[in-house]
């Protein structure tokens, strides 16, 4: 069983290189304590179950774009919530889909929490403050 800490990572699994980008600089806004380890695709994202099955740390919250090359979100999602230790880690969809359809998957394959990225950058940093203020202070994990 994993426990909360400070310097658990946060992982951000996104292949675009504006909305990374955009991610990055509203979490170094924010002066998150927390690393961010950064997935580029699905397949990239499903590597970390290996690390994390041999003793890396477990990161506070995942968030997980939808559309991605190699493996999508929906499946990487579907993978960390059919382990039986990793499928307790919060997994929040940080995607630009607003269809019904990708909302009800998400939340039917476990996904915690569904934010729509924001275009703007003073929005994107209010999604950061909360996505920090939620998942890392408020939310009390296993």
């Amino acid at each position: 069983m994993r426990t909360k800490n400070s310097n658990n990572p946060i992982l951000l699994v996104e292949d675009n290189p504006i909305d990374l980008d955009l991610t990055l600089r509203a979490f170094a806004a924010k002066n998150l304590s927390n690393p961010i380890q950064v997935a580029r695709d699905g397949e990239e994202a499903l590597q970390y179950l290996e690390r994390w099955e041999q003793g890396e740390p477990w990161p506070v919250v995942i968030l997980l774009d939808l559309n991605m090359p190699k493996v999508n979100g929906l499946e990487v999602l579907q993978k960390i919530k059919s382990h039986p230790d990793f499928k307790a880690i919060p997994v929040v969809i940080l995607t630009t889909s607003s269809e019904s359809s990708d909302l009800k998957s998400a939340y039917q394959a476990g996904a915690n929490s569904y934010i729509i990225k924001p275009v703007d950058f003073e929005k994107f940093l209010e999604v950061a403050n909360h996505i920090d203020l939620y998942w890392r202070v408020l939310n009390k994990p296993l």
